[in-house]
């Protein structure tokens, strides 16, 4: 249950969404721009310290009122939600692993919102299957040498903080199983690192996405946040927090294309009635409520289990299946309903479908969900 105080955040945040963030969100879309504009914006809401306890100058937000925030953001713009919920979903990772300095030093710079982090796991022939990354870290005087390129990183160009998967050389065995990964906290802004941005991306298009090449970046002993064999541990305990974030994008971009499909509805007119009359838009609209509904809940329990310190592996592969799929399908209504002009740019619901897609693929794709479901269930 959200506390009344909460709830007042809540509100904040979705009166600030509104008015600040479609019509840039558009244009981002439009142009192939970074949302990263907005940041010190984002970072005067606190938004950008969401999960970041208090002590380090965060918020301290609990997982249910985050996802309401993330909720009200991907409504109003998909991009700078993604951006704020891996932003969050890294600082949870330093908080968590870190050792005392670089936490106290790093978690102060990003929820103040003057830094972004960013999340480089997956690579460009490992992507669901970490165990397979092939990035080197070598040891070296003080620490270790990093090489190797990782892909689709979300936060990537302009990210100043990013935790990478790597392989450790010359440790255990060379089987390419996870016995070497080890997790590293790298400063993006040291010699050896080049990034790149993504284009030609369906959606998101204001969400940064990165390939990031590292060519011997180094980092210091005590930037590692799991040695050899844990780093796999670390990246899977991101991705089920981050699964209820991604999930709750999907439910805020699921909720505009609902408002976009009851507005258009009620305004245009077919055989002398509005199309809103007609039992197939009404079936379209109450299923669309509906899975609305059913997905709030799921979200909803899979955040009081993280908040309560219960395992949750299960409820968030649950919420982001369901969520994402259902988004996908809200938005294919909303589009059909807008006939002709739900095709075309000038129309919002064109780019909410487009949006949608991606909900389904990062952060596990569906079909990962789906194992990550029946496995827990076998194992009960």
């Amino acid at each position: 249950m959200i506390r009344a105080d909460e709830r007042a955040l809540v509100e904040a945040v979705r009166e600030f969404a509104r008015a600040e963030l479609p019509d840039r969100d558009r244009a981002w879309d439009r142009e192939e721009r970074s949302c990263a504009e907005i940041l010190p914006a984002l970072g005067e809401q606190g938004l950008m310290g969401l999960r970041v306890p208090e002590e380090f100058g965060g918020l301290g937000a609990s997982v249910g009122v985050y996802a309401a925030i993330i909720r009200e953001l991907a409504a109003a713009s998909a991009s700078a939600a993604v951006t704020v919920a891996v932003h969050n979903m890294v600082c949870e990772a330093i908080h968590t692993f870190a050792p005392q300095g670089p936490r106290v030093r790093v978690l102060g710079e990003l929820a103040a919102g003057g830094e972004l982090a960013g999340f480089a796991i997956s690579e460009p022939n490992a992507g669901s299957d970490t165990s397979r990354s092939q990035t080197r870290a070598e040891r070296v005087r003080g620490g270790f040498a990093l090489t190797g390129s990782k892909m689709w990183v979300t936060n990537g160009v302009s990210g100043r903080w990013l935790i990478v998967l790597a392989r450790l050389a010359g440790e255990h065995s060379s089987s390419g199983g996870s016995k070497e990964l080890t997790m590293f906290l790298l400063d993006a802004a040291s010699e050896g690192v080049s990034r790149s941005a993504i284009h030609g991306k369906m959606g998101i298009r204001g969400s940064e996405t990165a390939e990031v090449v590292l060519d011997g970046a180094f980092v210091p002993e005590e930037f590692v946040l799991a040695g050899p064999g844990e780093g796999r541990r670390v990246a899977l305990t991101a991705l089920d927090g981050g699964r209820i974030s991604i999930a709750a994008q999907a439910l805020g971009i699921a909720d505009a294309a609902l408002a976009e499909m009851l507005t258009y509805t009620q305004q245009r007119e077919q055989f002398g009635r509005r199309i809103a009359d007609f039992q197939a838009m009404q079936w379209a609209i109450a299923d669309s409520a509906t899975e609305i509904a059913a997905a709030a809940g799921l979200i909803g329990q899979a955040a009081s289990l993280k908040d309560r310190g219960a395992p949750f592996t299960r409820q968030a592969a649950m919420a982001k299946l369901y969520a994402s799929e259902a988004a996908n399908r809200i938005a294919f209504r909303a589009v059909q309903a807008h006939g002709g002009y739900g095709y075309v740019h000038e129309f919002r619901v064109e780019q909410l479908y487009r949006d949608a897609r991606i909900t389904t693929i990062y952060e596990g794709t569906s079909e990962i969900q789906r194992m990550v479901i029946a496995r827990d269930l076998l194992r009960a």
